[in-house]
């Protein structure tokens, strides 16, 4: 469904450590990082979309994480919804919502919440049975 997500930041360098930590922590793959532009992106190991991409505003505009908006990762394991949560912890983010079931999704939904430095919100979600 998606080609690519794009997610803006106000410090470029801060978000990259920020989400290759992240990434790392769910397997997920850096595909380029131009840090003249700047901008990077990540995905999945069999290199198909969608792409998640992190970059200044395009508008030249100041960053905005806007409201009720929130980009949420597959992971594999709920073991990987923890180092995902605890990563993102490590390198400067917020807790939105520790590690754990939501039977209000599903039956099997784990999930947890974060935010990144510039305020944006994730979600990392293993939808298989423990």
């Amino acid at each position: 469904m998606f080609s690519h997500v794009f997610v803006s930041v106000s410090d470029f360098e801060r978000a990259l450590v920020f989400h290759s930590a992240v990434m790392a922590s769910l397997g997920v793959e850096l595909r380029f990082c131009e840090r003249d532009k700047p901008w990077a992106g990540w995905h999945s190991a069999d290199r198909s979309r969608p792409f998640f991409v992190i970059c200044k505003p395009w508008n030249g505009q100041p960053h905005d994480p806007g409201n009720g908006q929130m980009v949420a990762f597959a992971a594999a394991s709920r073991a990987a919804v923890h180092a995902a949560h605890q990563a993102a912890l490590e390198h400067g983010g917020s807790c939105e919502g520790a590690p754990g079931p939501r039977p209000q999704y599903h039956a099997h939904y784990y999930g947890a919440y974060f935010r990144d430095p510039d305020g944006n919100k994730f979600c990392v979600a293993c939808h298989a049975p423990a």
